[in-house]
């Protein structure tokens, strides 16, 4: 039977999870890269091995290429808006680093009977105009046929190797700053099982397709000591690789970190991703909740966020410029969740 618009799926019903929530778990990702030879060279300033958001690696004094890469399932139903949230999503990968973005690649999977090429179109037109956004260009891609929708893209950028704003360099005293609102996964998830219309999730949406470009102007205009992007692995999980790498310990204020609307209420009806569950089980060692933070509030701490803020570690004395130059940004928050303290490396401490 052709496909008509009455016949062809939701988006998020071919996904067997949405967006980053797909990801493989923390534990079975350390698995996988046990596997991977460590490779030793000068010119590489960052690899896999802090879990940092971006590779980066020198190709002259005073250049450094900085690379990622970021695919997933159908996050939303639209095409457009999938394409838009899964560029966001690779590019901020650059921004945590401090980089500017140079160019991207598409990465296609798209289930050829059981989806209409218009819909991918539309898939591609969504990224573009994100990178568009960036100030990056669009030059190629690959594509395979897959019985599951899937799309995101290689996105490479530039910085100079001294401006390199990695996860490893947090020190005791740093106050944390967050700057998006988190929840995606669990408002993603109630649209994929119909407890939530597109209505209801697009503050998501929004959140998801805002670049954090502004974040990263502010960090570099005042001067940060680390940062990450808040994506599959939930709050806690980045912020628990910020600190392993930086050998360092947090408090967390959980009533300062901010949430999408219909967050709380629809994870308490059930609408929370498996990745959510996987990301609360692989922090568990590393993270001492205080009694008054309750079983709905740990669950969103480790929500897998799709294209989440910026989480940043900046010096006690540049944390009210840091805010007020994200205000003049207008990032989606500027929230201070927590600080830096000296401790086990990776510990979280969660009032």
């Amino acid at each position: 039977m052709p496909l008509t618009s009455a016949t062809i799926p939701r988006l998020t019903s071919l996904s067997h999870g949405a967006g980053c929530a797909c990801k493989l778990g923390p534990s079975e990702l350390a698995q996988v890269l046990a596997h991977i030879p460590v490779t030793a060279d000068p010119r590489i300033l960052v690899d896999a091995a802090t879990r940092d958001d971006a590779a980066v690696f020198q190709v002259a004094p005073d250049r450094a290429i900085v690379a990622t890469v970021d695919f997933f399932t159908p996050i939303v139903d639209s095409p457009y808006h999938f394409g838009r949230i899964a560029a966001a999503n690779a590019f901020s990968d650059l921004y945590a680093m401090g980089a500017t973005p140079l160019f991207g690649l598409n990465l296609v999977g798209w289930p050829r009977d059981a989806l209409p090429f218009e819909l991918l179109g539309e898939v591609l037109r969504g990224a573009a105009d994100i990178v568009r956004e960036t100030g990056a260009f669009v030059l190629g891609g690959h594509s395979v046929d897959d019985p599951e929708p899937k799309f995101g893209m290689v996105a490479i950028g530039e910085a100079h190797p001294d401006r390199v704003v990695t996860n490893a360099r947090a020190r005791p005293g740093d106050a944390l700053v967050l700057t998006k609102p988190i929840g995606t996964g669990v408002l993603s998830t109630a649209l994929k099982r119909d407890l939530a219309t597109e209505a209801e999730i697009a503050p998501a949406v929004a959140a998801m397709t805002t670049l954090n470009a502004g974040a990263a102007r502010a960090m570099l205009a005042v001067g940060v000591h680390a940062a990450t992007d808040v994506t599959g692995f939930g709050l806690l999980g980045h912020l628990n690789s910020l600190l392993r790498a930086s050998g360092v310990a947090a408090e967390l204020t959980s009533a300062a970190v901010p949430l999408l609307p219909l967050a709380r209420e629809l994870a308490e009806r059930g609408a929370v991703p498996g990745g959510s569950k996987r990301n609360q089980q692989s922090v568990a060692d590393a993270v001492r909740f205080d009694s008054t933070v309750d079983p709905t509030m740990r669950l969103l701490l480790a929500d897998a966020q799709t294209s989440g803020g910026l989480l940043i570690a900046v010096p006690a004395e540049r944390l009210d410029t840091l805010v007020a130059a994200l205000g003049r940004e207008r990032t989606p928050a500027a929230a201070v969740i927590g600080r830096v303290t000296a401790g086990p490396a990776g510990r979280i401490d969660v009032r």
